[in-house]
């Protein structure tokens, strides 16, 4: 498996497939061509079909800015080795090409050549949970200081700087009123849920205080603005929800929470590594699912669980995500993406609780419930896999 800060990127939504990783290849493309004034790029599969609503256009040709780029969209045409295809040339005067290049955007704002994640990039030798959780017990030590083992000592200041953005961007949501950018026109709620959160007491309190700090981010990220991929820009709520809600409502350290940090990084780890975290390669499972199975993880830990029940705590909030569609209204991250995110932090919550009042022992293993959430991805029709064709996608928004 890779570092865990490749899971945990600051960046601009409102999408890590979509936006982050199209520009970041549009970068590189331009860095290869100097004196090259000229660009045609041409837009594949789900890259193409909810490409307007994510701004990817805008975030290619801002990448290749000052100079001319031309926008090719092809939605009904996939490439073999992944959904979101993106092919880039350099054109000289009379448009001849100069060079071109293939590659695609893989989710949470990487990018593939051969549409697989680079094996050569791994640092970490154990890659499933069964073994890792074997580990844990064989050295009675927790998940976080397996991922410390394997990570440089900067890894803590790299998390020291995600927990800072993502205390930011709940901040400014918040704070934020108005209408989010895209034709549906749809108002922020994350002021006026924290408002109301204020006057509760108890447990209702906590609920939708979680609820207001998961909108929070969400909507920063489909207004562009910086958030951190949790795993991805789409699910970016999640996390830092359910540890905000941690560290306002139970007083939890930043030390405590940057180890929770740790070990959700590593269950994203995990899923990527053994599944996908693509909207456009097995739904929104692969998203939201893999951000409440994070959060969970990290919950469990920071209350106390063992590694056994920070297993199981992962596996229980995956496993009612399974089979969950991406279907985008308008292909904007939006409907139904922020409210899934406030959703999947209470889901991440409730997991955590019940995995604590557990022995952590259960039938159903973490790798299994990953094995059956790729199966599930990969069985899932294609409309239903960030098209904006199928699902609610296609219901319009109206009715």
């Amino acid at each position: 498996m890779e570092s865990i800060k490749e899971i945990f990127k600051i960046g601009y939504g409102p999408s890590s497939s979509h936006t982050m990783g199209p520009a970041k290849a549009a970068a590189i493309f331009l860095g290869r061509n100097p004196g090259i004034k000229k660009f045609r790029v041409t837009l594949y599969g789900s890259l193409a079909a909810t490409g307007k609503g994510h701004l990817t256009d805008r975030a290619v040709q801002d990448a290749l800015s000052p100079y001319s780029s031309e926008i090719v969209w092809e939605p009904d045409l996939f490439l073999p080795a992944h959904p979101n295809g993106i092919k880039f040339e350099a054109l000289d005067k009379a448009d001849n090409v100069r060079d071109e290049w293939i590659t695609y955007s893989i989710g949470g704002g990487d990018i593939s050549d051969s549409g697989q994640r680079d094996a050569s990039a791994h640092i970490y030798k154990l890659n499933t949970m069964a073994e890792i959780l074997k580990w844990c017990e064989e050295n009675g030590r927790s998940m976080w200081e397996f991922v410390e083992m394997h990570e440089t000592p900067a890894l803590w200041d790299h998390l020291t700087e995600v927990w800072k953005v993502m205390q930011e961007a709940i901040e400014r949501g918040i704070e934020a009123e108005g209408v989010l950018p895209g034709r549906l026109n749809l108002p922020r709620k994350a002021s006026s849920f924290y408002t109301k959160a204020r006057s509760f007491k108890g447990t209702l309190a906590r609920r939708a205080f979680t609820f207001a700090f998961a909108l929070a981010v969400s909507e920063e990220n489909a207004a562009g603005g910086k958030i951190v991929t949790a795993p991805t820009c789409g699910s970016c709520g999640v996390i830092p929800a359910v540890l905000y809600l941690l560290k306002t409502q139970y007083d939890f350290s930043e030390k405590k929470i940057l180890r929770g940090l740790a070990t959700a990084g590593l269950i994203g780890n995990l899923i990527k590594t053994n599944a996908s975290i693509s909207g456009a390669e097995v739904g929104c499972q692969g998203e939201v699912g893999s951000a409440s199975s994070m959060a969970a993880a990290a919950a469990e830990q920071m209350f106390g669980g063992t590694p056994g029940q920070v297993e199981y705590a992962a596996s229980i909030a995956m496993e009612h995500f399974l089979g969950l569609t991406c279907d985008p209204l308008l292909g904007l991250v939006q409907i139904p993406c922020i409210e899934r995110n406030a959703f999947g932090a209470a889901r991440a919550l409730d997991a955590n609780m019940y995995a604590l009042l557990s022995d952590g022992h259960h039938i159903v293993s973490f790798d299994r419930v990953i094995q059956a959430m790729k199966q599930t991805g990969h069985d899932l029709p294609r409309i239903y896999k960030e098209t904006a064709e199928g699902g609610l996608a296609a219901l319009g928004i109206r009715g």
